[in-house]
């Protein structure tokens, strides 16, 4: 695939050309009468064309051929555990945690669309509404297929195994504790090498934006000039290729004979990008308290009420512990939004035993939820010295206001959920001696 190049900056304007092909841009103007090169001139609108100007997102392809050439699209079954039919289960309030989600085996070959599995999710594609959080389990790369999303945006977390991600933007590689987002209608296709898992937050209603940052000041949490945005690169290939659409919850396949990856030159704003999760600025206390977990939140997707989310994508890095007369770990909560947990490396700091990478835990609205008897009787007991946690962890949560129903893969079919999650909480004591 050769090198990998990339722009920075978040919500940036970019203007790119692959080197093969100078002045395939064109200057002034985004349609001219005959483009450079006998390219053909394509818009990507990312929003309706009235949004505001801060909101308004669409890029300018340059490619060799426009995407309407392909044939009908046709039902397509390979993912059959890809759903957003959340009356699939009667609702359930209860505590969720998975183990690690089973690996393809070495006998069959499963690649990033066949290997999508939904766990949770709420609201409706039609509509624009809502959320779904899958997890991709793969072993073989998309060869001569693409995919895009019309129902929304795709956050992807890898957990296992680097992905080899080709865009018609250019090219993305993505390894475990990084993330990249692919937008709503961006084709891409994804290769892998072995045995390879992670996670998926899909959000209908918007795209993600950087969290506000209030009195932090200008700089802190995600740092706009760390997300990575790849340059033009095009490929020339008149060979079959597939093209999987995702619409209303459902997988179409389209045929044509050519590349999509066939993009000369771009520019816009509406893109594809990777974050490198250790470049994350910490914010936390530094006297006393735990802070909540918002002030790790990487990207948010808004909801029509101010300061609440569709989604939010929060980390839990490795950072300086120092808080005098505290309690140090996450306290105990019950909480008006979603919460989906997983788990990319290392052991997470309120739950050490059970919850393992590659697994995952939901606590859904108002469900009580904390630390365990270990967790609560070590760090009560534990002599405040400044401490580094989370050394060699990166646990991570998916946050929504809405109120998630969990699939019959997710709760049935995996064999995954652990009956027992409920049990780390029963040891928990009664200190109460009626005594200061």
């Amino acid at each position: 695939m050769g090198d990998y190049k990339y722009q920075s900056g978040f919500g940036s304007h970019f203007s790119t050309e692959d080197p093969r092909c100078p002045n395939a841009l064109p200057v002034g103007q985004n349609s001219p009468q005959k483009c450079a090169y006998g390219l053909y001139a394509e818009q990507l609108s990312g929003t309706a064309f009235t949004a505001p100007r801060t909101e308004n997102s669409r890029t300018w392809f340059y490619r060799i051929r426009p995407s309407v050439v392909h044939e009908p699209f046709q039902k397509l079954n390979v993912s059959k555990h890809l759903v957003s039919n959340w009356n699939e289960q009667p609702p359930n309030p209860n505590q969720m945690r998975w183990k690690p989600f089973d690996l393809p085996s070495s006998n069959e070959k499963v690649n990033f669309a066949e290997g999508l599995h939904t766990i949770c999710g709420a609201g409706d594609t039609r509509s624009r509404h809502g959320l779904a959080i899958h997890v991709y389990t793969c072993n073989t790369s998309m060869d001569n297929s693409a995919f895009y999303n019309a129902d929304g945006d795709f956050l992807i977390v890898p957990q296992q195994g680097v992905l080899d991600i080709t865009t018609e933007f250019g090219k993305l590689k993505v390894n475990p504790n990084e993330i990249c987002v692919i937008q709503q209608g961006m084709r891409f296709s994804v290769n892998v090498e072995g045995p390879t898992r992670g996670y998926i937050l899909e959000v209908y209603d918007h795209h993600f934006t950087l969290p506000d940052l209030g009195p932090i000041g200008a700089n802190g949490l995600a740092n706009p000039r760390d997300f990575l945005t790849p340059v033009a690169w095009f490929e020339e290939k008149d060979e079959e290729f597939k093209i999987i659409s995702k619409y209303q919850g459902s997988l179409f396949c389209a045929k044509q004979k050519h590349t999509p990856f066939d993009v000369v030159a771009w520019h816009g704003n509406y893109v594809p990008y990777k974050y490198d999760l250790s470049k994350f600025m910490v914010i936390n206390s530094v006297s006393f308290d735990h802070c909540d977990p918002s002030i790790f939140t990487v990207l948010t997707c808004q909801s029509s009420r101010p300061g609440t989310a569709i989604a939010d994508f929060v980390i839990f890095p490795p950072r300086w512990s120092v808080q005098e007369n505290t309690f140090r770990p996450p306290y105990y909560h019950r909480n008006c939004m979603s919460e989906f947990m997983g788990l990319i490396l290392g052991k997470y700091e309120a739950k050490e035993e059970g919850f393992m990478p590659g697994g995952g835990s939901l606590h859904s609205i108002m469900t009580p939820h904390g630390p365990d008897r270990q967790c609560f009787d070590g760090a009560s007991n534990a002599q405040l010295n400044p401490e580094r946690i989370a050394e060699g962890t990166q646990a991570f949560m998916f946050e929504s206001s809405l109120s998630m129903a969990v699939t019959k893969w997710g709760e049935e079919t995996c064999q995954k959920l652990d009956s027992k999650y409920y049990q780390c909480w029963q040891t928990l004591k009664k200190y109460f001696n009626g005594k200061k």
